[in-house]
């Protein structure tokens, strides 16, 4: 990563539909454009997860127009960071990109209760992923 290009991160899990959805959208809200924010599916759902809209709602944060979208090589060639939510094997990997993997348990089926304190966790390690990424100057 260069002082000058904007740090790019990719959020990985199965379905989009939750952890990799919530991640972005925290992403997105904390850095701003001072952070290129992608998301992907091994298998991605038709829709994402409605506790979990429900759940980022209540964080104060709206990703209802978000659908879960498809895990390409393309995708990871382009991030910087690519960060993986139980995908497993299914990611690509590539010399150079700095891979972490935030093991988080899966909400899919979860209501809105079981989803907040995973959205929590995701907020404080987005908070720290932004600290050290794309501190504000």
């Amino acid at each position: 990563m260069s002082d000058t290009a904007t740090p790019s991160v990719l959020f990985v899990c199965v379905h989009n539909a939750g952890r990799s959805q919530m991640a972005a959208a925290f992403l997105t809200y904390f850095a701003g454009d001072r952070v290129q924010v992608r998301s992907a599916g091994s298998a991605p759902a038709d829709t994402v997860n409605p506790a979990v809209v429900e759940a980022m709602a209540e964080a104060g944060i709206d990703i209802t127009a978000e659908v879960p979208k498809v895990l390409t090589v393309r995708a990871v060639q382009a991030s910087d960071v690519v960060i993986t939510m139980g995908c497993g094997d299914t990611c690509p990997v590539f010399p150079g990109k700095r891979y972490l993997d935030w093991e988080l348990p899966d909400p899919a089926g979860q209501g809105v209760e079981a989803v907040r304190p995973i959205r929590d966790e995701i907020e404080q390690r987005v908070r720290g992923l932004v600290e050290e990424i794309a501190p504000v100057s």
